[in-house]
């Protein structure tokens, strides 16, 4: 079974967007390079370094489903119905969105929490990994003991206001260990896994 992880285009004080749910500062370096990166639904093309191409696109293989919030799939407008990661998606909710619930969709609601949200992800992804979309769904898997690996798109920012990637987390110390690390045009690409 894949392992659980994350990952998200971060500013030095930690804010994953900015006000408004602004992410302009941080996805510059998705257009700070030369070689093309097409997401996986083929909706997007992206100039980015070879380095940050190859890692993106390496996470994508990897990952099986998608983990997401409800909030982040209505400020998304349901990704226009498929995802740019172009898996299935999970959605964490307190209640099913209308016209969302038919056979088909690429979307499964799950209304009884994170870690059966989680539980039914691994179904969907077998040996892929899960991958997690939406800061309050780390959040509650970093709670939970449920998160395996946080990659961090580190970008040379400060935004002072926003969302925090690990706000509120109200537990013991977690610690990580640096399993890789590269700088790009604007970004500084780490990865860690969760020491459990």
């Amino acid at each position: 079974m894949g392992k659980v992880t994350t990952g998200f285009s971060m500013s030095l004080d930690g804010y994953i967007s900015g006000p408004g749910d602004d992410v302009n500062r941080l996805f510059r370096w998705y257009f700070a390079g030369e070689a093309d990166y097409e997401v996986p639904s083929g909706d997007t093309v992206y100039k980015m370094s070879q380095d940050g191409a190859e890692m993106i696109q390496e996470a994508g293989q990897a990952a099986g489903v998608l983990v997401s919030a409800r909030r982040t799939f209505d400020i998304a407008h349901a990704w226009g119905g498929k995802h740019p990661m172009n898996v299935p998606v999970v959605v964490v909710t307190h209640e099913v969105p209308k016209g969302w619930a038919n056979d088909g969709a690429p979307f499964t609601f799950v209304t009884d929490g994170v870690e059966s949200a989680i539980e039914k992800a691994k179904q969907i992804a077998g040996d892929k990994s899960v991958a997690l979309g939406a800061p309050s769904i780390v959040q509650q898997c970093l709670k939970a003991g449920l998160l395996d690996e946080i990659h961090i798109d580190l970008v040379p920012v400060i935004l002072g206001d926003g969302i925090r990637l690990f706000e509120h987390l109200g537990i013991d110390p977690v610690d990580l260990v640096t399993t890789d690390l590269n700088v790009g045009p604007g970004v500084i690409h780490i990865t860690f896994r969760v020491v459990k």
